[in-house]
């Protein structure tokens, strides 16, 4: 049986590298002083087609170091979690398994001095050095025990981190935390939600935290087939059901279900069309009590844009898929994600929900000093029937409604572009864009550096190997 998130450019690449050397064509900016890192899957060991999900692969961290105006060097580097060490080391990994097994394979940033592979639903997270190399599992020194998120999202006024994380264990609720710019835990909020969904990520707005509570949700026929004896699935199936959602799953359950829940495998999420889908505001400094829920039409949303308070509503800018892994069950593809916008009426208490754009788009992104704050430019990856690269990049220009398209040509695939200011007082889109590109004919990847205003190609960086399709990064200025 044949799984596309295993083919082409979704193939793993099979070692690692440390290159130095690398061909540039066109000027790098000057003002450029850092490392520009992406995090995505990439399994290890041999996998199982007809099993593998591509968000459960193995994590592999890519970086590229720019300052002077030169490539200083390449590195991709597997997250050491135990199973991948051991397996590095020629050992039996199959000892491994569980949470810890999971690769931290969705996002990776910098805070507090730290670099930090990021994933979710309960798995931990990772730092590591600024060459790439694995220190160890963190929890923001002993401060927040327990999983994570992928998608944190900055403050550009106070340099915290905001968070909401979820984890099937937890029964009914999600964790809203606050990092802050020491890189410690401030502040945690349990907030009730109707079941146990996949909430991927969240908005934050200057007053309010925002939560995605959509139709997907954690399967448990599924983590039931990877964890119980077949004599025993069908009660064990009625056990786990009747609990989740309900309560948090006592820690025995939990045990069992994620013992065997293991990496480079498959997901136990699913669409559930009897889950309502629904979205909460909450005071930023507002607990559980403080939530309000808003109906909105059945969807899923893996990634908002920006969001900002407008008088006494709320914009929120989203993809917005029509549905998730109700038949493909490899990955997103269950039709084109579109861009919509969503404008949450607090005094009437109901959303308008509009569509702004019909092409399929992902991997949204805005110039990361306005999170939270209304903001004019937004960037997003072209994008067929839900994951699969388009060719192009989009600008969306939000005050005339226009938009933007670079397309990169004869089958070229970019991922999702990082905007980069020139200087930190710099207006809004006066920098660069910085993405992967991979070119199939000669079976490598560039990093490519766009000017964000016109968005042509400033300079590219040449690679020894492809960067497989991932997920998220992030740039990483220098101290």
């Amino acid at each position: 049986m044949g799984n596309k998130f295993l083919e082409g450019n979704f193939a793993p690449v099979s070692r690692e590298h440390t290159s130095t050397d690398l061909a540039v064509t066109g000027a790098i900016p000057e003002f450029l002083d850092g490392r520009y890192l992406r995090n995505g899957p990439n399994p290890l060991s041999e996998v199982d087609p007809a099993a593998y999900h591509w968000f459960m692969g193995d994590g592999m961290v890519h970086g590229v170091r720019l300052r002077d105006g030169k490539a200083e060097w390449y590195r991709n580097r597997w997250v050491r979690n135990p199973a991948v060490a051991a397996a590095l080391d020629g050992e039996d990994a199959s000892r491994f398994c569980g949470l810890d097994a999971l690769g931290a394979n969705t996002n990776v940033i910098g805070h507090a001095g730290k670099t930090l592979a990021l994933v979710e639903a309960g798995a931990p997270i990772y730092e590591l050095t600024d060459e790439l190399d694995t220190v160890g599992r963190c929890d923001f020194d002993g401060t927040l025990p327990g999983g994570y998120t992928a998608h944190p999202k900055r403050d550009p006024r106070t340099g915290e981190l905001h968070a909401v994380s979820y984890f099937f264990g937890m029964g009914n609720k999600v964790q809203y935390s606050v990092i802050d710019a020491e890189g410690r835990a401030r502040r945690t909020v349990d907030v009730e939600v109707t079941g146990s969904p996949m909430m991927h990520d969240f908005s934050l707005t200057e007053r309010h935290v925002v939560f995605y509570d959509l139709p997907v949700t954690f399967d448990a026929e599924s983590a039931v087939a990877a964890s119980v004896p077949a004599a025993l699935r069908t009660p064990a199936k009625l056990v786990v059901s009747a609990m989740v959602g309900k309560v948090r799953v006592p820690d025995p359950v939990t045990a069992m279900m994620a013992r065997k829940i293991g990496a480079n495998g498959g997901l136990p999420y699913r669409w559930n069309p009897k889950y309502p889908a629904r979205i909460g505001v909450m005071p930023r400094e507002g607990g559980n009590g403080d939530v309000r829920w808003f109906e909105v039409e059945p969807c899923y949303v893996f990634h908002p844009l920006n969001a900002y308070d407008d008088g006494d509503g709320i914009v929120l800018d989203v993809v917005r898929h029509p549905r998730m892994f109700d038949t493909e069950l490899h990955g997103p593809g269950e039709g084109g994600p579109t861009l919509d916008r969503w404008t949450v009426d607090l005094a009437a208490g109901k959303v308008l929900e509009e569509r702004l754009d019909d092409r399929g788009q992902e991997f949204p992104r805005v110039d990361e000093r306005l999170v939270g704050r209304r903001h004019r430019y937004g960037y997003a990856m072209s994008a067929d029937g839900g994951a699969e690269p388009g060719g192009s990049l989009y600008k969306h220009d939000f005050h005339t409604g226009s938009r933007a398209e670079r397309a990169f040509g004869a089958g070229k695939q970019p991922g999702e572009f990082v905007f980069v200011p020139r200087h930190d007082d710099a207006p809004e889109d006066d920098g660069v864009l910085l993405g992967f590109v991979f070119d199939p004919a000669t079976r490598r990847s560039d990093l490519t550096i766009l000017d964000a205003g016109t968005l042509e190609t400033v300079a590219a960086v040449h690679l020894p190997d492809r960067v497989p399709n991932g997920f998220h990064g992030n740039w990483v200025a220098s101290a």
